[in-house]
């Protein structure tokens, strides 16, 4: 494809060239103003016009031509004519990643780190249950922390640095797999 736009800009640059030198500057001789195109040349010019013209069209046309043909093409569905396939099915989405495979990235890097500075805090303490407690024990323990510290009923000083360590924990335990993932790094100490 790259060599075959080539050729168009090299016939485009060509014509462009016999234009400039169709009139001379030779002192004496009398310039001829009047265009005057002969037959031939007519005929190289349209046939120019039609070769750039092809050329554009296989150039914007070039991804239809050299597509790829699937079992979808090969077979006949009726959601071909409604074309529900090609909203869901589409080549551009294969660009993008699949929901969930980085999913806790940041938390993992943030607790790989924690743990090897050995600043990782102890969840399980700050919401004062047991490492082996259950989602409901958790969400319920929460609960109790939340009416207990909120920086509106307990007007001390760090109710707001002691509920921002309570979310963060509730955060982290009540998800299943930041729950595994912090374990993990918890129990390394």
């Amino acid at each position: 494809m790259k060599n075959f736009s080539i050729i168009i800009i090299g016939i485009i640059f060509i014509s462009m060239i016999q234009g400039v030198f169709g009139q001379s500057d030779v002192p004496g001789k009398k310039l001829q103003m009047d265009l005057v195109v002969t037959d031939e040349q007519k005929i190289i010019l349209f046939s120019g016009f039609i070769i750039a013209v092809m050329g554009l069209f296989a150039y914007l046309a070039r991804d239809i031509i050299l597509r790829r043909k699937t079992s979808y093409d090969s077979t006949e569905f009726d959601s071909k004519t409604d074309k529900t396939y090609e909203k869901y099915h589409s080549d551009w989405s294969d660009d993008y990643e699949e929901l969930g495979t980085r999913k806790n990235l940041k938390e993992e890097n943030e607790f790989k780190i924690k743990s090897q500075n050995s600043s990782l805090p102890d969840y399980y303490k700050i919401l004062e249950i047991p490492q082996n407690a259950t989602h409901d024990e958790i969400k319920k323990q929460y609960r109790h922390l939340a009416k207990k510290k909120h920086p509106d009923k307990n007007k001390g000083k760090k109710s707001e640095e002691i509920m921002v360590q309570i979310n963060k924990a509730y955060e982290i335990l009540s998800n299943e797999e930041l729950r595994k993932k912090y374990d993990i790094y918890l129990n390394k100490d």
